[in-house]
Protein backbone atom coordinates (compact mmCIF):
# COMPACT_ATOMS: atom_id res chain seq x y z
CA UNK A 1 0.00 0.00 0.00
CA UNK A 2 1.47 3.36 -1.08
CA UNK A 3 1.93 5.94 1.65
CA UNK A 4 0.19 9.21 0.97
CA UNK A 5 2.54 12.11 0.28
CA UNK A 6 2.35 14.52 3.23
CA UNK A 7 2.75 17.46 0.86
CA UNK A 8 -0.85 16.94 -0.23
CA UNK A 9 -2.23 17.10 3.33
CA UNK A 10 -2.75 20.58 4.72
CA UNK A 11 -1.88 20.51 8.42
CA UNK A 12 -2.19 24.22 9.21
CA UNK A 13 -5.28 25.26 11.15
CA UNK A 14 -7.90 26.94 8.95
CA UNK A 15 -10.78 26.43 11.37
CA UNK A 16 -13.51 29.04 11.10
CA UNK A 17 -12.04 30.70 8.02
CA UNK A 18 -15.38 31.02 6.25
CA UNK A 19 -17.61 31.01 9.28
CA UNK A 20 -18.76 34.59 8.65
CA UNK A 21 -18.91 34.33 4.87
CA UNK A 22 -16.41 35.14 2.18
CA UNK A 23 -16.03 38.42 1.85
CA UNK A 24 -12.68 33.73 -33.25
CA UNK A 25 -12.82 36.78 -35.04
CA UNK A 26 -12.64 36.89 -38.74
CA UNK A 27 -10.08 39.27 -40.28
CA UNK A 28 -10.98 40.93 -43.54
CA UNK A 29 -8.22 41.70 -46.03
CA UNK A 30 -7.57 45.43 -46.02
CA UNK A 31 -8.70 47.29 -49.08
CA UNK A 32 -6.05 49.16 -51.00
CA UNK A 33 -6.67 52.79 -52.02
CA UNK A 34 -6.64 51.65 -55.65
CA UNK A 35 -9.36 49.06 -54.98
CA UNK A 36 -11.68 51.59 -53.36
CA UNK A 37 -11.19 54.18 -56.09
CA UNK A 38 -11.58 51.73 -58.96
CA UNK A 39 -14.87 51.54 -60.82
CA UNK A 40 -16.91 48.55 -59.63
CA UNK A 41 -16.71 45.55 -61.92
CA UNK A 42 -19.80 43.90 -63.42
CA UNK A 43 -19.39 40.88 -61.14
CA UNK A 44 -22.10 38.28 -60.65
CA UNK A 45 -22.95 37.15 -57.14
CA UNK A 46 -22.05 33.55 -58.01
CA UNK A 47 -18.64 34.53 -59.38
CA UNK A 48 -17.93 36.76 -56.38
CA UNK A 49 -18.94 33.99 -53.99
CA UNK A 50 -16.68 31.50 -55.78
CA UNK A 51 -13.72 33.89 -55.54
CA UNK A 52 -14.32 34.68 -51.88
CA UNK A 53 -14.73 30.99 -51.11
CA UNK A 54 -11.39 30.15 -52.78
CA UNK A 55 -9.69 32.88 -50.75
CA UNK A 56 -11.16 31.51 -47.51
CA UNK A 57 -10.11 27.95 -48.36
CA UNK A 58 -6.51 28.94 -49.12
CA UNK A 59 -6.19 31.09 -45.98
CA UNK A 60 -7.38 28.37 -43.62
CA UNK A 61 -10.93 29.33 -42.70
CA UNK A 62 -13.01 26.65 -41.03
CA UNK A 63 -15.13 24.52 -43.39
CA UNK A 64 -18.20 25.43 -41.30
CA UNK A 65 -17.60 29.16 -41.86
CA UNK A 66 -17.14 28.67 -45.61
CA UNK A 67 -20.30 26.56 -45.74
CA UNK A 68 -22.28 29.30 -43.96
CA UNK A 69 -21.08 31.90 -46.48
CA UNK A 70 -22.18 29.74 -49.40
CA UNK A 71 -25.53 28.79 -47.86
CA UNK A 72 -26.63 32.27 -46.80
CA UNK A 73 -25.38 34.18 -49.85
CA UNK A 74 -26.94 31.63 -52.21
CA UNK A 75 -30.21 31.82 -50.28
CA UNK A 76 -30.11 35.64 -50.43
CA UNK A 77 -29.66 35.64 -54.23
CA UNK A 78 -32.46 33.10 -54.72
CA UNK A 79 -34.98 34.89 -52.50
CA UNK A 80 -34.27 38.34 -53.95
CA UNK A 81 -33.95 37.17 -57.56
CA UNK A 82 -30.69 39.10 -58.01
CA UNK A 83 -27.73 37.97 -60.12
CA UNK A 84 -25.22 40.86 -60.18
CA UNK A 85 -23.64 42.70 -57.28
CA UNK A 86 -24.20 46.08 -58.97
CA UNK A 87 -27.98 45.73 -58.74
CA UNK A 88 -28.04 45.15 -54.99
CA UNK A 89 -29.70 47.65 -52.64
CA UNK A 90 -30.59 47.75 -48.96
CA UNK A 91 -34.19 46.90 -49.87
CA UNK A 92 -33.05 43.50 -51.12
CA UNK A 93 -31.62 42.69 -47.69
CA UNK A 94 -34.83 43.77 -45.95
CA UNK A 95 -36.86 41.59 -48.31
CA UNK A 96 -34.54 38.66 -47.60
CA UNK A 97 -34.85 39.08 -43.83
CA UNK A 98 -38.63 39.41 -44.07
CA UNK A 99 -38.85 36.08 -45.91
CA UNK A 100 -37.39 34.17 -42.93
CA UNK A 101 -39.61 32.47 -40.38
CA UNK A 102 -36.89 32.31 -37.70
CA UNK A 103 -35.95 34.17 -34.52
CA UNK A 104 -34.35 37.61 -34.66
CA UNK A 105 -31.16 36.12 -33.23
CA UNK A 106 -30.96 33.71 -36.19
CA UNK A 107 -31.69 36.55 -38.61
CA UNK A 108 -28.89 38.58 -37.05
CA UNK A 109 -26.44 35.69 -37.42
CA UNK A 110 -27.31 35.27 -41.10
CA UNK A 111 -27.17 39.01 -41.68
CA UNK A 112 -23.66 39.19 -40.23
CA UNK A 113 -22.56 36.49 -42.64
CA UNK A 114 -24.04 38.33 -45.64
CA UNK A 115 -22.48 41.62 -44.52
CA UNK A 116 -19.09 39.95 -44.21
CA UNK A 117 -19.42 38.69 -47.79
CA UNK A 118 -20.49 42.10 -49.10
CA UNK A 119 -17.61 43.69 -47.21
CA UNK A 120 -15.15 41.48 -49.06
CA UNK A 121 -16.83 42.39 -52.34
CA UNK A 122 -16.41 46.09 -51.54
CA UNK A 123 -12.75 45.59 -50.60
CA UNK A 124 -12.17 43.88 -53.95
CA UNK A 125 -13.71 46.81 -55.84
CA UNK A 126 -16.86 44.98 -56.93
CA UNK A 127 -19.24 47.29 -55.03
CA UNK A 128 -19.26 51.09 -55.05
CA UNK A 129 -20.63 51.68 -51.53
CA UNK A 130 -21.39 49.97 -48.24
CA UNK A 131 -25.15 50.26 -48.61
CA UNK A 132 -25.74 47.45 -46.12
CA UNK A 133 -24.19 49.18 -43.11
CA UNK A 134 -27.48 50.69 -41.85
CA UNK A 135 -29.35 47.39 -42.05
CA UNK A 136 -29.67 45.71 -38.68
CA UNK A 137 -31.80 43.34 -36.66
CA UNK A 138 -32.71 44.25 -33.11
CA UNK A 139 -32.15 41.49 -30.59
CA UNK A 140 -32.59 41.77 -26.84
CA UNK A 141 -29.28 40.76 -25.30
CA UNK A 142 -29.69 38.12 -22.59
CA UNK A 143 -28.69 39.31 -19.15
CA UNK A 144 -25.61 37.44 -17.95
CA UNK A 145 -25.84 37.14 -14.21
CA UNK A 146 -22.85 37.35 -11.93
CA UNK A 147 -22.03 34.80 -9.27
CA UNK A 148 -24.04 35.29 -6.07
CA UNK A 149 -22.07 35.65 -2.85
CA UNK A 150 -24.29 33.09 -1.11
CA UNK A 151 -23.32 30.45 -3.70
CA UNK A 152 -19.64 31.35 -3.40
CA UNK A 153 -19.83 31.09 0.40
CA UNK A 154 -21.68 27.77 0.16
CA UNK A 155 -19.00 26.25 -2.04
CA UNK A 156 -16.19 27.55 0.17
CA UNK A 157 -17.77 25.83 3.18
CA UNK A 158 -18.20 22.56 1.24
CA UNK A 159 -14.56 22.33 0.14
CA UNK A 160 -12.17 20.26 2.25
CA UNK A 161 -9.30 22.63 3.02
CA UNK A 162 -7.16 19.78 4.35
CA UNK A 163 -6.83 18.50 0.77
CA UNK A 164 -4.32 20.40 -1.36
CA UNK A 165 -6.38 20.46 -4.57
CA UNK A 166 -9.50 21.70 -2.81
CA UNK A 167 -7.44 24.24 -0.88
CA UNK A 168 -6.03 25.50 -4.19
CA UNK A 169 -9.50 25.67 -5.74
CA UNK A 170 -10.90 27.55 -2.73
CA UNK A 171 -8.09 30.09 -2.95
CA UNK A 172 -8.66 30.59 -6.69
CA UNK A 173 -12.44 30.89 -6.19
CA UNK A 174 -12.12 33.47 -3.43
CA UNK A 175 -9.42 35.37 -5.32
CA UNK A 176 -11.56 35.74 -8.45
CA UNK A 177 -14.63 36.63 -6.39
CA UNK A 178 -12.79 39.39 -4.51
CA UNK A 179 -10.61 40.77 -7.33
CA UNK A 180 -12.51 40.05 -10.55
CA UNK A 181 -9.38 38.66 -12.20
CA UNK A 182 -9.71 36.75 -15.45
CA UNK A 183 -8.98 33.05 -15.06
CA UNK A 184 -6.19 33.38 -17.65
CA UNK A 185 -4.49 35.93 -15.39
CA UNK A 186 -5.05 33.79 -12.29
CA UNK A 187 -3.32 30.87 -14.00
CA UNK A 188 -0.19 33.00 -14.58
CA UNK A 189 0.05 34.56 -11.12
CA UNK A 190 3.29 33.95 -9.25
CA UNK A 191 4.20 34.14 -5.58
CA UNK A 192 5.98 37.53 -5.97
CA UNK A 193 2.66 39.04 -7.05
CA UNK A 194 1.30 38.44 -3.52
CA UNK A 195 2.34 40.81 -0.74
CA UNK A 196 1.04 39.11 2.40
CA UNK A 197 2.35 41.81 4.74
CA UNK A 198 0.54 44.62 2.93
CA UNK A 199 -2.38 42.33 1.99
CA UNK A 200 -1.99 43.47 -1.60
CA UNK A 201 -1.99 41.89 -5.03
CA UNK A 202 0.62 43.56 -7.26
CA UNK A 203 0.39 42.41 -10.87
CA UNK A 204 2.76 43.57 -13.59
CA UNK A 205 1.35 44.37 -17.02
CA UNK A 206 2.90 41.29 -18.61
CA UNK A 207 0.03 39.01 -17.55
CA UNK A 208 -2.83 41.54 -17.85
CA UNK A 209 -4.91 41.74 -21.03
CA UNK A 210 -4.48 45.51 -21.42
CA UNK A 211 -0.81 45.32 -20.31
CA UNK A 212 -1.37 47.78 -17.46
CA UNK A 213 -0.13 47.20 -13.92
CA UNK A 214 -2.84 46.36 -11.41
CA UNK A 215 -2.86 46.69 -7.61
CA UNK A 216 -5.77 45.13 -5.70
CA UNK A 217 -6.39 44.69 -1.95
CA UNK A 218 -6.76 41.28 -0.30
CA UNK A 219 -9.16 40.50 2.53
CA UNK A 220 -7.95 38.93 5.78
CA UNK A 221 -9.48 35.55 4.86
CA UNK A 222 -7.95 35.57 1.39
CA UNK A 223 -4.53 36.64 2.72
CA UNK A 224 -4.60 33.81 5.26
CA UNK A 225 -5.66 31.27 2.65
CA UNK A 226 -3.01 32.33 0.14
CA UNK A 227 -0.31 32.16 2.80
CA UNK A 228 -1.16 28.53 3.55
CA UNK A 229 -1.39 27.72 -0.16
CA UNK A 230 2.04 29.19 -0.88
CA UNK A 231 3.64 27.10 1.86
CA UNK A 232 1.94 23.94 0.55
CA UNK A 233 3.16 24.81 -2.95
CA UNK A 234 6.73 24.97 -1.66
CA UNK A 235 6.38 21.51 -0.08
CA UNK A 236 5.03 19.97 -3.29
CA UNK A 237 7.64 21.58 -5.52
CA UNK A 238 10.38 20.39 -3.17
CA UNK A 239 8.99 16.85 -3.22
CA UNK A 240 8.98 16.66 -7.03
CA UNK A 241 12.05 18.80 -7.64
CA UNK A 242 10.04 21.37 -9.59
CA UNK A 243 11.25 24.94 -9.92
CA UNK A 244 8.65 27.62 -10.62
CA UNK A 245 6.90 30.45 -8.76
CA UNK A 246 3.32 29.82 -9.89
CA UNK A 247 0.71 30.60 -7.26
CA UNK A 248 -1.64 27.88 -8.53
CA UNK A 249 -0.02 24.57 -9.41
CA UNK A 250 -1.05 21.01 -10.20
CA UNK A 251 -0.73 18.05 -7.84
CA UNK A 252 2.77 17.47 -9.24
CA UNK A 253 3.87 21.09 -9.05
CA UNK A 254 3.35 22.09 -12.70
CA UNK A 255 1.41 24.88 -14.39
CA UNK A 256 -2.38 24.49 -14.25
CA UNK A 257 -2.71 25.57 -17.90
CA UNK A 258 -1.46 23.30 -20.68
CA UNK A 259 -3.25 25.07 -23.57
CA UNK A 260 -5.54 28.10 -24.11
CA UNK A 261 -8.57 25.83 -23.64
CA UNK A 262 -7.27 23.60 -20.84
CA UNK A 263 -7.35 25.29 -17.43
CA UNK A 264 -7.59 23.10 -14.33
CA UNK A 265 -9.25 25.80 -12.22
CA UNK A 266 -12.02 26.40 -14.74
CA UNK A 267 -12.67 22.67 -15.06
CA UNK A 268 -12.79 22.22 -11.30
CA UNK A 269 -15.24 25.09 -10.82
CA UNK A 270 -17.53 23.63 -13.48
CA UNK A 271 -17.35 20.28 -11.71
CA UNK A 272 -18.25 21.79 -8.32
CA UNK A 273 -21.17 23.70 -9.85
CA UNK A 274 -22.63 20.47 -11.24
CA UNK A 275 -21.84 18.44 -8.13
CA UNK A 276 -23.48 20.83 -5.68
CA UNK A 277 -26.16 22.32 -7.94
CA UNK A 278 -24.74 25.86 -7.83
CA UNK A 279 -25.49 28.45 -10.51
CA UNK A 280 -22.97 30.78 -12.15
CA UNK A 281 -19.92 29.35 -10.45
CA UNK A 282 -17.54 29.95 -13.34
CA UNK A 283 -14.73 32.46 -13.96
CA UNK A 284 -16.77 34.89 -16.07
CA UNK A 285 -19.68 34.88 -13.61
CA UNK A 286 -17.26 35.49 -10.73
CA UNK A 287 -15.85 38.49 -12.60
CA UNK A 288 -19.32 39.89 -13.24
CA UNK A 289 -20.32 39.26 -9.64
CA UNK A 290 -17.26 41.18 -8.44
CA UNK A 291 -18.21 44.17 -10.59
CA UNK A 292 -21.88 44.10 -9.52
CA UNK A 293 -20.90 43.79 -5.86
CA UNK A 294 -18.75 46.93 -6.13
CA UNK A 295 -21.59 48.79 -7.83
CA UNK A 296 -24.07 47.76 -5.14
CA UNK A 297 -21.66 49.09 -2.50
CA UNK A 298 -21.55 52.48 -4.20
CA UNK A 299 -18.31 52.27 -6.19
CA UNK A 300 -18.07 54.62 -9.17
CA UNK A 301 -18.06 52.94 -12.58
CA UNK A 302 -14.64 54.44 -13.36
CA UNK A 303 -13.19 52.74 -10.28
CA UNK A 304 -14.85 49.44 -11.22
CA UNK A 305 -13.43 49.73 -14.73
CA UNK A 306 -9.93 50.22 -13.33
CA UNK A 307 -10.31 47.26 -10.99
CA UNK A 308 -11.41 45.04 -13.87
CA UNK A 309 -8.49 46.18 -16.01
CA UNK A 310 -10.74 47.42 -18.81
CA UNK A 311 -9.16 49.75 -21.36
CA UNK A 312 -12.61 51.06 -22.36
CA UNK A 313 -15.25 52.03 -19.80
CA UNK A 314 -17.96 51.01 -22.29
CA UNK A 315 -16.92 47.39 -21.77
CA UNK A 316 -17.51 47.82 -18.04
CA UNK A 317 -21.09 48.96 -18.59
CA UNK A 318 -21.90 45.62 -20.18
CA UNK A 319 -20.91 43.90 -16.95
CA UNK A 320 -23.21 46.14 -14.93
CA UNK A 321 -26.58 45.44 -16.47
CA UNK A 322 -29.23 47.81 -15.15
CA UNK A 323 -32.79 47.81 -16.43
CA UNK A 324 -34.63 51.05 -17.24
CA UNK A 325 -36.33 51.17 -13.84
CA UNK A 326 -32.94 50.95 -12.09
CA UNK A 327 -31.58 53.78 -14.22
CA UNK A 328 -34.58 56.02 -13.52
CA UNK A 329 -34.41 55.35 -9.78
CA UNK A 330 -30.70 56.11 -9.63
CA UNK A 331 -31.05 59.31 -11.67
CA UNK A 332 -33.71 60.55 -9.26
CA UNK A 333 -30.99 61.09 -6.65
CA UNK A 334 -29.41 63.76 -8.86
CA UNK A 335 -32.57 65.83 -9.49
Amino acid sequence: MTRKNNAFTVTEDLTGLFAKGAGHAQVKPQATPQAKEAKPQAMTIDAALATVTRYMETTGYRPRTISDYNMHVTHFARITGTTHLAELEASHIYDWLASMDVSNQTKLTRLKCLKAFLGRCFDNGWLASKFWRAVTVRVDSPVKQGAAMKDIETLLRLLDLSDFIQLRDAAALLLMAQTGLRVSTVARLEAPHIDLDERLLKIDGGIIKNHQRLFLPLSDDLTRLLGVLMRQNDAIRKHYGIRNDYLFITRRGGCIVTSPTNNNIQKRLNKYARQYGLKNINPQALRRGFAKNLLDKGAHIALISKALGHADIEVTTRYLYMDKEDVAENLRDYL
